[in-house]
């Protein structure tokens, strides 16, 4: 941030800012960074899943966006070309410790799964009724973590920072094709995750109605015959 706050507070668009760079506005870079910094950073989280690494990998990826933004045409919204730049920044660590990881994870491969939910029964359409919020944001958590890769990577762009499939799918590097049915399959995935939780949950909360109901009949004077 600039000393007078008004990096922070900057309105101008993207690519206003992306053309104050190339023109040699660094400070504009700053702005840049701040604003997409919480979605590159739980993109690299999905992939990497260590903190320190993350955050080491995340700045590189800043530092690779502004030596290259000289070469940003437009083609693509700079929001998704500084996550694809962070996604192959984390996949290259992540083959530097894994090798082979994302060899294997090729589209006509990956894709051709057949994931079929066990337990979808027990879903509640509205979940926040069921458990705290703090309780459904652990979960949630929980249920992203355990996502495979290639999974968790287009929900995180999805559904938890909002991008649209066509940008998560250029993002990614697949077919939007490829990004809906991985979509698909990863929403199925937390599904499951959560359900027995939920249906737990309720049970719990059915029998403590219960309990409170036959402790209210109870309690209920009899009449005098």
């Amino acid at each position: 941030m600039t000393r007078d706050g008004k990096t922070a507070a900057d309105t101008s668009t993207d690519q206003e800012l992306v053309q104050r760079v190339q023109q040699g506005d660094a400070e504009a870079f700053g702005v840049l960074a701040l604003r997409h910094q919480r979605s590159v950073y739980w993109v690299i989280q999905a992939i990497l899943r260590n903190q320190a690494d993350t955050e080491e990998i995340l700045q590189e990826t800043f530092v690779k966006a502004f030596e290259h933004i000289r070469d940003f045409r437009g083609e693509a919204r700079f929001a998704t070309w500084l996550i694809r730049i962070g996604i192959n920044e984390a996949r290259m660590r992540q083959r530097k410790y894994r090798p082979g990881l994302y060899e294997s994870l090729d589209e006509d491969k990956s894709d051709q799964d057949d994931f079929r939910p066990r337990e979808l029964s027990d879903w509640r359409p509205n979940p926040e009724q069921i458990l705290a919020k703090e309780e459904i944001a652990e979960l949630l958590r929980r249920a992203i973590q355990s996502l495979p890769a290639i999974y968790r990577e287009v929900f995180l762009l999805r559904d938890v920072e909002h991008h649209s499939t066509e940008d998560a799918a250029t993002a990614l590097g697949i077919t939007v094709p490829a990004a809906k049915t991985r979509l698909l399959r990863a929403r199925l995935m937390v599904r499951e995750f959560l359900a027995p939780h939920f249906a737990l949950n309720r049970r719990h909360r059915e029998a403590s109605q219960e309990k409170n109901s036959e402790s209210a009949d109870q309690a209920q004077p009899r009449r005098a015959i």
